[in-house]
């Protein structure tokens, strides 16, 4: 048999050619996209920006600090058992006479009394066991729980207040790079018209059409406008920056989502009590958590009854007969000094109350009062501040909206302004001044149009922030 006819050569060199060109185009849409910043979604910076910012993970800390003081309050209910193991070498010499120890600690050694010193000893020990409980303490304890629980919703209420105003950072940051990034846009526009103007004038002015003035004008319109776009572009450099510390980023390169230029939100009410708001019953709760201790001073003077019980067991080297005259009566083994020879026990009930207490803490409790009183306050002033941003906000959309039904008329009519004194001006019909007036209101009327929904989207953040429902914004800032 005979091989196969080997392919033609034209053949083979197309099919290398083709998965050359197919290669190159993989490895040319690799690099596009790499080099192609993502797109960052405002959905996404919440996330990145309540995840990673360090003061949120900071109070979930003290949350959860409060919540081991809770149970740490609860614990308070069970008793003391203290166990005590106590083995000594020493003597045992007694002495009559009166003694007082204070503030040092003193041998408690127990023996005859001699007429000399002796340096008898052996060894010794003791073993113990006691208990004690408080059983009932008039609502002290109690009151202490009560304590620990208002601190736990007061860093619960503080915590959720911290991630309700970071969201309204973040988003309103985010408005505010979008709105600075299309000021950028515009004013390139606008430096784009005053070059095409110069290079006009230059033209005119060479052939004799136009003054040399006219020249210097456009000169001077052209370096304004590149001015005004470095300012802006420092502008938006900055409030990137900002976005980047809300978000706990060390750089920011990705885009954002410009969806809020083509459309606006639909829905401005809420049915949300402004008493619920995070920042409302934060302070709220700091009101709570300073009446609990309040009262947690004043239970802090009441009586306790305490059960006890003791078991003591005893050991000694020395004879029970050991005296002046039998004073060979003792062993000097370490065995025989630590296995006890006599038990004891003791079980009771015992009441226990400062009489100075009530005197001690009266002004700790006026002063606890007072604390109250001030975050009383507080509440109120924000509540009352709250009220009138939302007032304010109302107002602001009402505004936002009557700018938007507007815009459109205004961009119409400067760019047809613009259109036409260009056209008088190549024609002689017209100053220069006349067409840098319509440039000027040309370029206002596109940055009114580029930033009137972005004006809506700011209003409806501003009450959402105030009613406290986040969600007004974020379910129509998040809609596809």
């Amino acid at each position: 048999m005979q091989a196969a006819s080997a392919a033609p050569p034209s053949l083979r060199s197309g099919s290398r050619k083709f998965w050359i060109v197919m290669v190159s185009c993989f490895i040319l849409t690799d690099i596009h996209a790499q080099q192609q910043p993502e797109t960052l979604s405002l959905e996404q910076a919440l996330d990145i920006g309540v995840n990673n910012f360090q003061r949120i993970q900071a109070k979930r800390k003290y949350v959860q600090a409060s919540s081991a003081l809770t149970q740490n309050a609860r614990n308070e209910y069970l008793p003391n058992v203290i166990a005590s193991v106590q083995q000594n070498y020493g003597t045992v010499n007694g002495q009559f006479g009166p003694l007082g120890a204070v503030g040092v600690l003193g041998v408690s050694s127990a023996g005859p009394v001699y007429q000399n010193q002796s340096w008898n000893a052996a060894f010794g020990a003791l073993y113990l066991v006691n208990v004690n409980w408080e059983a009932y303490t008039f609502g002290r304890v109690k009151s202490r729980i009560e304590l620990a629980k208002a601190q736990v919703d007061r860093d619960s209420a503080d915590l959720k207040q911290e991630e309700f105003i970071h969201r309204i950072r973040i988003s309103g940051s985010y408005l505010s790079l979008l709105m600075a990034q299309q000021l950028v846009r515009s004013a390139e526009s606008n430096l784009k018209r005053a070059e095409t103007v110069q290079k006009t004038v230059r033209a005119r002015a060479l052939s004799g059409l136009n003054p040399g003035v006219d020249s210097a004008l456009a000169n001077a319109e052209v370096s304004r406008a590149r001015l005004a776009l470095l300012d802006l572009r420092n502008n938006e450099q900055q409030v990137r920056s900002q976005l980047a510390q809300l978000l706990a980023l060390n750089g920011m390169e990705a885009t954002l989502d410009t969806a809020f230029f083509v459309r606006m939100p639909t829905v401005f009410t809420t049915d949300a009590d402004i008493l619920q708001n995070p920042q409302v019953l934060f302070y709220k709760a700091r009101v709570s958590q300073a009446e609990s201790a309040t009262k947690a001073v004043r239970k802090s003077i009441m009586p306790g009854v305490t059960l006890f019980g003791i078991y003591q067991a005893r050991a000694s080297g020395f004879n029970y007969n050991y005296t002046p005259e039998f004073s060979d009566r003792y062993s000097k083994s370490y065995s025989d000094g630590i296995n006890p020879s006599r038990y004891n026990y003791v079980a009771g009930v015992s009441i226990f109350w400062n009489l100075m207490s009530p005197l001690k803490v009266r002004q700790q409790t006026r002063s606890q009062m007072f604390i109250s009183e001030g975050y009383r306050n507080e509440y109120d002033q924000v509540t009352v501040q709250l009220q009138n941003e939302l007032k304010l906000a109302d107002q602001r959309i009402e505004n936002s909206l009557q700018s938007a039904r507007e815009v459109p008329q205004q961009y119409q009519a400067a760019s047809d302004a613009y259109i036409q004194k260009s056209v008088l001006y190549k024609n002689g019909l017209t100053t220069l001044v006349d067409l840098q007036q319509a440039i000027y209101a040309l370029n206002r009327a596109e940055v009114d149009r580029s930033v009137v929904y972005l004006n809506v989207w700011q209003s409806l953040l501003l009450k959402a922030a105030a009613s406290g429902d986040f969600n007004l914004f974020s379910n129509q800032a998040q809609a596809k």
